[in-house]
């Protein structure tokens, strides 16, 4: 009934090449209908699956002049064992197993302490292997094996790590590193990205280890059924305005009265930013730096922070630069000073030559700082 074998997937992958969620998606589909076809279960398909890549492998190094082992391999493999450690399992992904959902799904619901990252232009969550280990290793997760049979057992720090690499067979999340932002942006028609602290341009990487202090990239979403409610919520109030000739008169006045009041606050907000650009060319020249009226208003923050402060002066970043060494040059002096008190301590005494060093640091400090405010 398998006379012609497996089908290759409808969805064509480069090396590297990270899958979307459809695509996931359509290779299950295809392989749960290539094996109802070939009249076997899917645990079967998936093992005739690896036992073709098995054999392939071993014409592949055959032709090599290799050897490969396998299952039914029976000469001394002792020479093997001398590069333990030194070389790493390829893993090979496979479509998402019930246990890996499991445990993808009791991961995203601990305190994780997650970052944001920028994958492919896109924003993700990505987090440190060992607070994933430490939360396999809870009473927490215990307590969830008793209500979800799917997660598998815990017992040390091995099976832990062997657990958490079940994440990345599925694909539910992978191993990234930090690139730089300039990098990944190559042969990009846009202009050079601005940086953001703390926000890291990751990229996948090849070995998917799971050590400490390593980070691994969510592409596990959660339960679609939240994106599907906003969809029919989003169709369902299409509907209403499209019926809106079939509205009670006075819902229609109430909708055009808000329509009114929204446009007024959008006249009154483009009103004030050509207010504030108006009185800070104004204060540019009567009192440079200049003045702006709400300066955080097209920052990025929320939005009771871009009204606050009312006021502010435009920020020179020459200035900024010496506020820092100044703050630097304090600390260092502030530091300097500890350290002298300490040793003046232990001493006993102070000498003049002390307090003659301290007064020449002072007026280096001052004289420094006169510098750059003359600059």
């Amino acid at each position: 009934m398998d006379s012609d074998g497996p089908r290759p997937p409808p969805v064509q992958l480069t090396p590297g090449q990270q899958p979307t969620q459809e695509q996931i998606e359509a290779i299950q589909a295809h392989m749960h209908a290539d094996a109802e076809r070939m009249g076997l279960t899917f645990e079967a398909y998936i093992e005739k699956l690896k036992a073709m890549h098995q054999q392939q492998l071993e014409a592949q190094q055959q032709q090599q002049g290799q050897h490969v082992h396998g299952p039914n391999c029976n000469h001394d493999h002792s020479h093997d064992h001398e590069h333990e450690g030194q070389t790493q399992q390829q893993v090979t992904p496979g479509p998402p197993k019930p246990e890996a959902l499991a445990l993808a799904s009791f991961l995203k619901n601990q305190d994780l302490k997650m970052r944001t990252c920028i994958f492919q232009e896109k924003r993700k969550d990505m987090f440190r292997v060992k607070r994933a280990l430490r939360c396999l290793q809870t009473p927490a997760y215990e307590k969830a094996r008793r209500k979800n049979p799917l997660l598998p057992p815990v017992t040390d720090r091995s099976s832990a790590e062997a657990v958490f690499k079940l994440l990345p067979l599925s694909l539910l999340a992978l191993r990234v590193q930090k690139v730089d932002a300039d990098e990944a942006h190559e042969g990009h028609s846009h202009g050079k990205q601005k940086r953001v602290k703390g926000l890291w341009t990751v990229e996948i990487v090849q070995q998917q280890d799971a050590q400490d202090d390593m980070y691994y990239m969510w592409l596990y979403e959660g339960p679609q059924w939240k994106q599907r409610a906003y969809a029919v919520g989003a169709l369902v109030l299409v509907l209403i305005f499209v019926l809106f000739p079939l509205w009670p008169l006075k819902l229609r006045q109430g909708a055009w009265y808000l329509s009114m009041g929204f446009f007024g606050l959008i006249v009154a907000f483009f009103g004030m930013a050509i207010v504030r650009l108006i009185l800070f060319c104004i204060t540019m020249f009567t009192h440079p730096p200049g003045l702006w009226l709400y300066p955080n208003l097209f920052e990025d923050v929320g939005f009771f922070d871009s009204f606050r402060p009312v006021w502010a002066w435009q920020v020179d970043a020459k200035a900024v630069r010496q506020q820092k060494k100044l703050e630097r040059e304090q600390k260092a002096a502030s530091r300097s000073g500890k350290s002298n008190g300490s040793a003046k301590a232990e001493g006993g005494h102070t000498t003049g030559a002390d307090h003659a060093s301290g007064d020449v640091s002072k007026r280096a400090i001052h004289a420094s700082v006169e510098e750059d405010e003359s600059d």
